[in-house]
């Protein structure tokens, strides 16, 4: 299938790692050029550049949470050869492994989740738009943001109410915002959001060891089965797809097997 995503540049956030990587090569196959950001490691990427070239994928640290750092990692992105940013995916966010329920977190961790999952993501938004405003019009065509939440900002999740909030944040008041914004600037400009349940990636192979997770997190799922970074890949490409995709905005696209809902008890919780 032709995805009309030929030398259109993408720019992922988070893209030396799970979810990240996989949509970073999948982008390169179909023939996108891609901006990989990272924020610590950029060894993951290294394959893909040795293999693609430097021609198709540059990799750029930024720290995201700071605007000058922001607007650098576009500056540098856009320089030639590969010309502004035609398609934004803001895939990068913190979970704090540890269960720490409301009543106990810190302001600090609030805070901090918010400014590395919401603030971040909204300085790259904002500088994606601004690039976007210099854009020919060619260019412009094939604009699109899509944002990863999660089924905890659909369902929440105890233990874990500030990364919930943060996704909920994303995939409601700013998606929602941003699709009636972006056609200011780029008429046909369109955006999505993906949002995936349990993925087997490297952040949670540890807790998937764990059958007590597995269960509560397939317990409500038809589909009996943890996805894998493919499966959120590429669901992001073909929103990302003004071909595939072109009259489809403001969507949010859960990729989680069908799930209802979080399990809350079990028989023993119940005494059954």
């Amino acid at each position: 299938m032709d995805f009309g995503l030929d030398n259109v540049h993408v720019l992922i956030t988070g893209a030396s790692g799970g979810i990240g990587l996989s949509t970073t090569r999948l982008f390169l196959k179909v023939g996108a050029r891609v901006t990989a950001h990272y924020n610590t490691k950029s060894a993951p990427l290294d394959p893909l550049i040795q293999e693609f070239g430097a021609d198709r994928i540059r990799a750029l640290q930024a720290n995201l949470t700071q605007e000058g750092a922001v607007q650098q990692l576009f500056a540098s992105a856009s320089a030639d050869p590969f010309g502004p940013v035609q398609v934004v995916i803001i895939n990068h966010a913190y979970y704090e492994p540890r269960d720490v329920p409301l009543a106990q977190m810190s302001l600090a961790q609030w805070e901090s989740t918010f400014s590395t999952n919401v603030t971040s993501s909204f300085l790259v938004a904002r500088e994606y738009l601004r690039g976007l405003e210099k854009a020919s019009e060619a260019q412009k065509e094939k604009a699109a943001i899509v944002l990863i939440g999660s089924t905890a900002g659909k369902f929440g999740e105890a233990g874990h109410a500030d990364y919930a909030a943060t996704k909920s944040a994303m995939m409601y008041g700013m998606c929602l915002s941003l699709k009636n914004e972006i056609v200011k600037i780029a008429p046909r400009g369109r955006v999505n959001v993906v949002a995936p349940g349990w993925v087997k990636t490297p952040m949670a192979e540890e807790a998937l060891k764990n059958p007590n997770i597995i269960y509560r997190a397939l317990a409500t799922t038809p589909l009996k089965k943890v996805a894998i970074p493919e499966d959120v890949a590429n669901q992001i490409v073909i929103l990302s797809s003004s071909t595939v995709s072109g009259h489809v905005s403001g969507h949010i696209l859960m990729v989680e097997g069908g799930m209802e809902g979080r399990l809350l008890n079990t028989r023993e919780n119940l005494g059954l």
